[in-house]
């Protein structure tokens, strides 16, 4: 197995490589003065398992077409077998018409993937109706799930936690991480206006005093449900207000936001960034060991 470390998989790829116990090897991209994206790979891949590590975050189209050109060379270039391993994967919100006129993007994007490799790898996609992969994909597809890696880092960093989700999609990460702990926890409700005006209520009453209070989410974008929950939590009297997510996008400078409204914040890095204190690079080599 050779894993190869695309753009936006710089910062994994090694990692994942050392502890898979497997080769590593750079993908050259740059670009034509057009902006037409150029890949070339820098070791033989004939008769390899090749394992393309990419995750889609900032100018995520780009890193689709780096992603297909790979796999679609890597075939060319005698590759036995493809292997996609997203950190973050895109495109999951979008699986179905919400307006007259929108592209439903999931199965479109999802459908690239099944012509271009033979098997998906995905750390906590965000699935919504659909919400197995083999729904999603024809090809070989597994999740993957940091919630262990999170309950790791509460356990050792928070004492006397409450986990709180933020909203109905964030329950399977919440509570699997509360029942994990062994603790309290509460799934809030939230009606959404748009990308930036949200509306967030509690659905059933907690005492928080005295308490460290945990917003647990997959994904923190631009950061407002989680400011409209912690306020949420300051008047129920949480001791402290912190919040862990898988995917730290952080949005329009959304990281600075939640640290000036008093929330400590922790992801993962599957995407990089300055609160990634958790590293899933062990939990992504395992699961490619196993298959």
């Amino acid at each position: 197995m050779l894993i190869v470390s695309c753009s936006h998989g710089k910062h994994l790829g090694s990692l994942i490589a050392k502890k898979a116990k497997a080769r590593h090897s750079g993908l050259h991209v740059d670009k034509f003065p057009d902006d037409e994206l150029r890949v070339r790979f820098e070791s033989g891949l004939r008769n390899k398992s090749i394992v393309l590590v990419q995750s889609f975050y900032k100018n995520v189209s780009d890193c689709i077409i780096e992603a297909i050109l790979a796999a679609k060379t890597a075939k060319e270039l005698g590759a036995k077998k493809v292997i996609l391993a997203a950190p973050y994967f895109p495109y999951m919100r979008q699986d179905k018409r919400f307006h007259k006129g929108e592209a439903v993007s999931q199965p479109i994007v999802t459908g690239l993937i099944d012509k271009y490799f033979d098997t998906v790898y995905l750390m906590d996609p965000h699935l919504h109706r659909k919400n197995k992969l083999e729904h999603l994909f024809k090809i070989r597809s597994k999740k993957v799930t940091a919630n262990s890696l999170i309950a790791a880092y509460i356990k050792k960093h928070i004492k006397n936690p409450v986990i709180i989700g933020p909203d109905e999609e964030s329950y399977k990460w919440a509570r699997s991480v509360a029942n994990m702990l062994g603790v309290e926890s509460r799934i809030l409700r939230k009606k959404r206006y748009s990308s930036y005006h949200v509306e967030v209520k509690l659905n059933k009453k907690i005492n928080l005093k005295g308490k460290n209070a945990v917003i647990v989410d997959d994904i923190i974008s631009t950061g407002n449900t989680i400011m409209e929950t912690a306020k949420i939590l300051r008047r129920l009297g949480a001791k402290d207000i912190r919040c862990i997510c898988v995917h730290g996008i952080f949005a329009n400078d959304a990281l600075n936001k939640l640290k000036k409204a008093g929330i400590k914040v922790v992801s993962t890095n599957t995407i990089p960034n300055k609160a990634a204190k958790i590293d899933v690079s062990g939990m992504i080599a395992d699961s490619l060991k196993t298959g």
